[in-house]
């Protein structure tokens, strides 16, 4: 049996990676395309990248870097694609890891195998040939920005629509849409992007939104946004007083989204994941791009809007984001259904032992520091340096998980996966040192029964 199986060479794959090596821990990891980089790759031939020619990150380099590696000071603050891509080759090959990951090899199934351990089933996608190897553990980390989610059920009439449709996944440039009636869907930061871009070649531009949203500029107070509200003043004042700092600060800066013809945002800022845009608001100032509410039906090169109004259209582009998908997983093991997956901490399968999943959060900041620290976690459990509580325990943190955030991001789409980036990357160095102490505890009780025949085991503390 091998040791350890990971999916996925996207920035979350590479960090279990990295951390897999660091500790000596054995592992193979598969990639379906050529290359690492997973949704960063700009035309990735894995066939599941989402960027776009101009897509840069939305967290500044110091909010999104791998503590192991730094992004050197001389790349911006906010990189473009093909920066990331070229500082996630440097981490691989800085490691020296990349032999230990085989690329153009889709794994097709995972399951657990008779006895202990997983099955994993990898297609080699050029040659076609398949095999399996057992391995001791897995870990999923096959991104979650790549199975485009379409409004459901299809707005009326949209079979018969006589323009284009297409979701933000396939979007690439904005040439294909220049002379065109565009109505772009949505208003998270693919949304306003693709609606900035097309309203310089497009002949009309429509930003139709269901819900209001917080439009967050990159820099506040001549500094990136998120080194104010992930890492300086989230660590010094209460989160609704952090709030209230924000909302007064954007205000000052930008005054309200409404006035920019926007709906007002129909929760709390930061009770959603905010849309980063420098662009969105003065093109809307500008009167580049008009704002409609939900669609309400189509009708042939027509579409017809929620307050009655109607606009002329040759193309619409759903920015309506993903479905989290597991094709390689049976969903009687882990379920596709993105409405709840059930992980304690946001990590492990409190039913399948040896599941583990890396990077499935959708964090208020970016996801690849995350990423290192939940596998951090994961290499103690792999090494047998911590523990894991009862599977009862684990179920109720579970609850208490999506309690919370079913009530504060009011059971929106991908409520289930929502974290806050320090809060939760407090939580995971918490539970490290908590699972470390019940390791021990466990041993020194199975030591103190060796010794003791038939004395009976102590009851341990819940460390959850």
């Amino acid at each position: 049996m091998r040791h350890t199986c990971i999916i996925g060479a996207g920035s979350s794959g590479i960090a279990a990676c990295q951390v897999l090596h660091d500790r000596g821990i054995p592992f193979d990891c598969f990639e379906a395309g050529s290359e690492v980089g997973g949704n960063w790759r700009y035309d990735n031939d894995n066939g599941m990248s989402s960027a776009y020619r101009s897509l840069h990150a939305k967290s500044s380099r110091q909010g999104m870097q791998y503590a192991a590696f730094p992004i050197p000071d001389d790349y911006p603050d906010y990189l473009s694609h093909e920066q990331i891509i070229r500082y996630l080759d440097d981490f691989v090959d800085h490691f020296g890891f990349r032999g230990r990951i085989q690329f153009r090899a889709e794994v097709t199934r995972a399951a657990p195998a008779p006895g202990g351990g997983w099955d994993v089933t990898v297609r080699h996608r050029d040659t076609g040939t398949t095999r399996t190897e057992r391995y001791r553990a897995v870990l999923v980390a096959n991104g979650h920005h790549w199975n485009p989610r379409y409004p459901e059920p299809a707005f009326p009439g949209a079979g018969s629509f006589t323009g284009e449709q297409i979701h933000a996944h396939h979007y690439r440039t904005p040439e294909p849409f220049a002379g065109k009636r565009i109505l772009i869907l949505g208003i998270g930061n693919s949304a306003c992007d693709i609606a900035t871009e097309c309203s310089q070649v497009a002949a009309r531009t429509v930003l139709a939104i269901r819900r209001g949203a917080h439009i967050l500029p990159k820099y506040l107070f001549g500094m990136p946004t998120d080194h104010l509200t992930l890492m300086r003043l989230a660590t010094r004042v209460p989160a609704g007083l952090q709030r209230s700092a924000l909302a007064l600060a954007l205000r000052i800066a930008q005054g309200a989204v409404t006035t920019y013809g926007l709906p007002s945002p129909d929760r709390k800022l930061l009770c959603a994941p905010p849309t980063v845009s420098d662009s969105l608001l003065s093109r809307l100032d500008h009167g580049d791009i008009a704002v409609k509410p939900n669609i309400d039906r189509f009708d042939r090169s027509h579409v017809r809007f929620t307050d009655g109004s109607t606009e002329q259209v040759d193309a619409v582009i759903y920015c309506t984001g993903y479905k989290i998908s597991f094709p390689f997983l049976d969903q009687a093991l882990v379920s596709a259904d993105d409405r709840h997956i059930p992980l304690y901490r946001r990590i492990v399968s409190p039913t399948r032992p040896g599941l583990y999943f890396i990077g499935l959060v959708q964090p208020i900041g970016a996801v690849m520091p995350l990423a290192e620290t939940q596998s951090q976690l994961v290499a103690d459990l792999l090494q047998g340096r911590a523990a894991l509580p009862t599977q009862p325990q684990m179920n109720r943190e579970i609850a208490r998980y999506r309690a919370v955030t079913g009530k504060r991001y009011a059971r929106s789409a991908g409520h289930t996966i929502q974290v806050d980036f320090l809060a939760y990357q407090r939580e995971i160095r918490k539970e490290q040192k908590i699972a470390a102490r019940r390791n021990r505890a466990c041993r020194a009780t199975a030591a103190e029964s060796a010794v003791v025949p038939g004395k009976s085991r102590r009851r341990l503390r819940a460390d959850t």
